[in-house]
């Protein structure tokens, strides 16, 4: 965290792949970040679980180290992974469904020259495979894993970056930990959030280090695939159910002051504006706006409905333990399961996977 400019600054990035299918996507992935304006000092690709895919990879991925996920099967395992065989003191994180702009790492990098940056994520622009449905509101840029209107236009400070475009300094996860597998995505599992990780990992991180921050950089652009099969109303409301569920865990891991504290303000301002924005066009004869107005406040009601259910769902489950403490001859009640993701984390463990 000393690092003051970035004369001693070096940079590894990450990529997680964990499906044959995406082979396209991942050669592009690589193929940008070779085509970087700032090198990087080590490019890792880490596979998750696919021996066919790692074997490709080994084979015809020229300049990167091709690694296996040594953790837990997921994203969170991958990451810290790769972070594990890592040289370079910052890790820059890229889906291997995204590819980034010619100057990407040279944005990132520059913020470092702020020792207080704990990391710096940048934009993620949607790449649909097929045009998106007259209906989707670009406020729910989210449920598709990209950046949406009433994030920062400039440099700015933000609560969480998000993992398709993240950055961050090699010493920080050192000290805060991997990311909580809990919240993370995993082959065969039905995952929590396309983003409650990071959005956890970071506010850990800044309360181990006050005064310290995460920076969101938009013109370290990198551009997000986005498949036709999540243009759907169906894939929408599962995504929005998702994100619910996955901020009533992250609240009770975070606490709720700083898990929704950026979700109270898109809530209260960006929102709204949306709505009155699409009403106006709908005024004027386009149809798609009274869609777009529907989508944003059914959008929302999903989220919130599922955000309530979980919040409730893990009081009786906690209501329930204790009961059942009171009534054990032992005295002692049996505690969360390990895998339980609504379970409230005990100490911090040496791994990191647990919350302080």
């Amino acid at each position: 965290m000393s690092e003051s400019g970035l004369e001693s600054v070096t940079v590894t990035v990450i990529v997680c792949s964990h499906t044959l299918e995406r082979w396209e996507n991942l050669s592009a992935a690589v193929e940008s970040v070779h085509a970087q304006t700032l090198v990087p000092a080590q490019t890792i690709v880490v596979i998750d679980g696919d021996e066919e895919l790692e074997r490709r990879a080994r084979s015809q991925l020229d300049g990167v180290e091709v690694v296996r996920n040594r953790h837990r099967p997921g994203l969170s395992g991958a990451r810290q992974s790769g972070a594990e065989l890592a040289r370079g003191s910052i890790l820059a994180f890229l889906d291997d469904d995204a590819v980034a702009d010619d100057d990407w790492l040279e944005q990132l990098m520059a913020v470092y020259r702020d020792p207080m940056v704990l990391g710096v994520g940048g934009s993620i622009e949607p790449a649909w495979e097929q045009p998106p449905p007259r209906w989707f509101p670009p406020e729910f840029n989210w449920v598709v894993g990209c950046s949406y209107p009433g994030m920062p236009v400039s440099a700015e400070r933000v609560r969480n970056v998000i993992g398709a475009n993240m950055s961050m300094r090699a010493a920080v996860l050192a000290r805060v930990g991997a990311f909580d597998s809990r919240l993370g995505r995993a082959p065969g599992a039905r995952a929590l959030s396309g983003s409650a990780e990071e959005t956890e990992l970071c506010i850990r991180a800044a309360r181990l280090h006050p005064g310290h921050y995460w920076i969101y950089e938009p013109r370290a652009r990198v551009v997000h695939a986005v498949p036709a099969q999540r243009g759907t109303w169906r894939y929408f409301v599962r995504r929005c159910a998702v994100e619910g569920t996955a901020k009533g865990v992250l609240t009770r891991i975070a606490g709720g002051a700083d898990a929704l504290r950026s979700e109270r303000a898109y809530v209260h301002s960006v929102l709204p504006r949306a709505v009155r924005r699409e009403l106006a066009g709908a005024a004027r004869g386009r149809r798609d706006g009274l869609a777009r107005a529907s989508a944003i406040v059914s959008g929302l009601a999903i989220t919130a409905g599922a955000y309530g259910w979980s919040r409730c769902t893990a009081a009786v489950r906690e209501g329930t333990a204790a009961h059942a403490g009171k009534r054990s001859p032992s005295g002692e009640a049996d505690g969360p399961r390990d895998d339980d993701p609504s379970a409230t984390p005990a100490a911090p463990l040496a791994s990191g996977r647990q919350v302080p």
